[in-house]
């Protein structure tokens, strides 16, 4: 097969050579620089050839702790499509919510088709500036916090979702080491994701994977659009 030019390196540190190889042919696509037919099918299948060893490099499985946070919309969200994911392969799941509570999100109508598959906790009062109570707010938390506790040790839960948890840690309701302390109690498959704004970076440290939401426009903001159902709740 003719040598391929490489393209602009885009991987991380700690990459392994394949990774760096995949980077260089890329996605392919009007981004590969081939223009003829079969010049861009021989950087394809060279491409897929290289798939196919970076993915027999992984054969590993563990249980992961995957950290949705930032400004952006979406973090909730993002964990819940995790929920789906998992009630679809027949394992059972487990949510609490810290801080939610005031009202029942459309998402967990939805869920109670799962049944005895998934609990739902949602074991707050809302926002601060709703509750105007610190002392009780910390209350309530410690207990979902011990709620959560019971779910990561459960061997039976293949995904646990502390939702607005980092709000809680955010907010001085919950301490890290706390946190990282109820983390280690998971069985080696259990996989859990912690949402919300103002993840502290010992969190992100442990985490085996971030996602960072960026906020870039939001109709609240711009343009005095309230809080819809199907969209925020």
């Amino acid at each position: 097969m003719p040598e391929i030019p490489a393209g602009p390196s885009t991987t991380p540190a700690g990459a392994s050579a394949l990774d760096q190889v995949a980077a260089d042919l890329g996605p392919g696509g009007d981004l590969a620089p081939e223009q003829g037919a079969e010049a861009y099918r021989l950087r394809m299948a060279r491409r897929q050839e290289v798939q196919r060893q970076r993915v027999g490099e992984r054969n590993r499985e563990k249980g992961l702790v995957l950290v949705f946070t930032g400004d952006g919309k979406g973090k909730t969200t993002a964990a819940l499509g995790l929920v789906l994911r998992t009630l679809g392969h027949g394992e059972r799941v487990a949510v609490v919510q810290f801080i939610k509570g005031g009202w029942q999100p459309g998402e967990a109508r939805a869920l109670e088709l799962f049944g005895e598959a998934l609990d739902w906790h949602a074991l707050g009062e809302g926002f601060t500036w709703e509750t105007q109570d610190r002392e009780r707010d910390r209350l309530l938390v410690q207990r979902a916090w011990e709620r959560s506790c019971s779910y990561l040790a459960d061997a039976g839960r293949k995904l646990v979702v502390l939702d607005e948890v980092n709000v809680a840690l955010r907010l001085g309701y919950l301490g890290l080491e706390q946190v990282l302390e109820g983390l280690a109690l998971r069985p080696p498959l259990t996989h859990v994701a912690l949402t919300g704004r103002g993840a502290p970076p010992g969190l992100l440290e442990a985490a085996d994977l971030v996602t960072e939401m960026r906020l870039v426009r939001h109709p609240f903001r711009e343009q005095g659009v309230k809080a819809q159902a199907g969209i925020e709740f």
